[in-house]
């Protein structure tokens, strides 16, 4: 743990924000996948589906059996359901990508604080080869270019598992985006409204 410590306080004051992103990012996405598996709109079990657009009272309970039922409640035209469809999208989907955005942002900004911490190494580096001299020279050197290369390493340490997050949270928010719109589909053919 010490060990791990040092390494980190090497890195100089940009290990701080570094380390505020990654937790930002690590806890929003985690959320968001959260989020994703509770809506549990998946056509996975969309084998149903049909059986419960005919009689929305046979749905098991969920989120699915409750949009059935929402989308069909007292409608009267194939503008109206599509209306009530539309909601539920707004609902669910557009606070996915919101979030997925924010995350997305704090992923493609680790990277760049690491580049941040490369440079402040670097110059710290032709600082010291300019002020020093003799033996004291390679220590300065060797601890810029410690502070840069681990503020790098750890900028892309930190956004490559944020990255793959993000892609599997907008693979299942498709999903969701597909199931939405067979639900859609085959509640305007089950009601035919002209």
């Amino acid at each position: 743990m010490t060990r791990i410590l040092d390494i980190w306080l090497s890195g100089g004051w940009v290990m701080i924000p570094l380390f505020a992103v990654a937790v930002l990012i690590y806890a929003q996405a985690f959320q968001l996948v959260l989020y994703v598996r509770r809506t549990k709109i998946s056509q996975k079990g969309g084998a149903h589906w049909f059986q419960w657009v005919s009689a929305p009272e046979s749905a098991d309970e969920g989120n699915v059996a409750d949009i059935i039922r929402y989308t069909q409640a007292d409608v009267r035209s194939a503008k109206q359901i599509r209306n009530r469809f539309d909601e539920v999208r707004l609902g669910i989907v557009s606070l996915i990508d919101r979030r997925t955005k924010f995350v997305g942002t704090l992923v493609a900004a680790a990277p760049l604080l690491g580049l941040l911490g490369t440079v402040l190494g670097m110059l710290q580096t032709f600082f010291g080869i300019s002020t020093s001299g003799g033996a004291e020279t390679a220590g300065v050197v060797a601890s810029g270019i410690s502070e840069a290369l681990v503020t790098t390493q750890t900028g892309l340490t930190i956004a490559l598992p944020g990255l793959f997050l993000v892609m599997i949270i907008q693979r299942q928010r498709h999903e969701i985006e597909a199931s939405l719109a067979r639900l859609e589909s085959l509640t305007l053919s089950h009601f035919k409204f002209d």
